[in-house]
């Protein structure tokens, strides 16, 4: 019995076929996490296929874990010396441009690597991401995020610094 389960089981690994990016037309859906200095948040991301190692769409975040010295303005001698995380603070939206270069180092039909631009609310910068198929339709991901340039050049106050830093994503991928 355990050699009849043995076998099946290889033979549906072996049907197993998962394609990490398609080319033109091809869409993925990730959703994760979102991990930076002073928050953790939610993300999300969407991305179309343009060509066959070209990819454009958009990345949203929004902050939820900040630490309680951002809930609240911090006053010294009656005047403001830092804001609290408003809701512009936590949120942040932007295109993406992404070269989906998975195919051409082929390590795995499974895996893309993915480094990209992005374009927000709060700066230009650039990602590099990788994608893991377990199946046609799901998979995880991780991102590096660099910001290169601030909107703001001056010295940002911590709740300004929310999505202006070094960040790293992390969660599940759909295709559809």
């Amino acid at each position: 019995m355990k050699n009849i389960l043995l076998f099946i089981t290889l033979l549906s690994v072996s049907f197993l076929h998962a394609q990490s990016f398609s080319g033109n037309g091809d869409q993925k859906v990730q959703i994760g996490a979102n991990f930076q200095d002073n928050a953790t948040s939610i993300f999300a991301s969407y991305d179309y296929g343009l060509g066959e190692n070209f990819s454009i769409g958009v990345a949203s975040s929004y902050a939820l874990g900040i630490p309680s010295s951002l809930k609240n303005d911090i006053k010294a001698n009656g005047v403001t010396v830092s804001e609290k995380a408003n809701f512009l603070d936590r949120f942040d939206i932007s295109a993406r441009f992404n070269a989906n270069i998975g195919n051409v180092i082929n390590i795995d039909d499974a895996f893309d690597l993915y480094p990209g631009l992005h374009l927000g609310l709060k700066n230009f910068g650039t990602h590099l991401g990788a994608r893991y198929f377990f199946s046609d339709g799901f998979g995880v991901f991780t991102e590096l995020n660099v910001p290169l340039a601030k909107y703001d050049t001056g010295d940002l106050d911590p709740s300004e610094k929310l999505h202006n830093q070094f960040t790293v994503n992390a969660g599940i991928v759909f295709n559809l």
